[in-house]
């Protein structure tokens, strides 16, 4: 009878370890969900410290050779990252993604890239995100909204 104590308090600790662990995973992936769904279509890229917004719409680019990529129903996701004023990218569509680019704010609620030009500019608010970016031959467009 002694012999079986030993092997069920094992046994016991065992169970309690693995619904510890499972317990720890069920309480991460409520986090991420809720994480990602805070995010709502009515946040403002301007003015929260964390932003991340799909865009939905047209996108492509060309990287001058043979890679020529473009569709009506592609995405853009968008998030700020930890400088306060630089932005990523993420493309559908196995576009490359734009990373790193630098805003400035324009307005109450849109921002617009640090050396725009009539050739090359990304503008991006709560609604709308426009894309012309040029860089090493290479052009990325997008035509999006949330």
């Amino acid at each position: 009878m002694f012999g079986l104590l030993p092997i069920t308090k094992h046994l016991r600790n065992s169970i309690m370890k693995k619904a510890i662990k499972i317990l720890g995973v069920m309480m991460l992936l409520v986090f991420t969900a809720l994480s990602l769904s805070s995010c709502s279509k009515d946040d403002d890229p301007v003015n929260n410290e964390f932003f991340a917004g799909t865009y939905k719409g047209k996108v492509s680019y060309n990287d001058g050779g043979s890679t020529n990529i473009s569709t009506d129903n592609g995405s853009v996701f968008v998030t700020k990252i930890a400088s306060g004023t630089k932005y990523n990218f993420a493309f559908s569509n196995s576009i490359p993604d734009l990373n790193g680019i630098e805003f400035n704010q324009e307005g109450d609620h849109t921002l617009v890239m640090i050396g725009s030009t009539a050739t090359s500019y990304i503008r991006i608010d709560n609604n709308v995100l426009k894309i012309l970016y040029v860089k090493d031959g290479k052009t990325w467009t997008a035509n999006c909204a949330r």
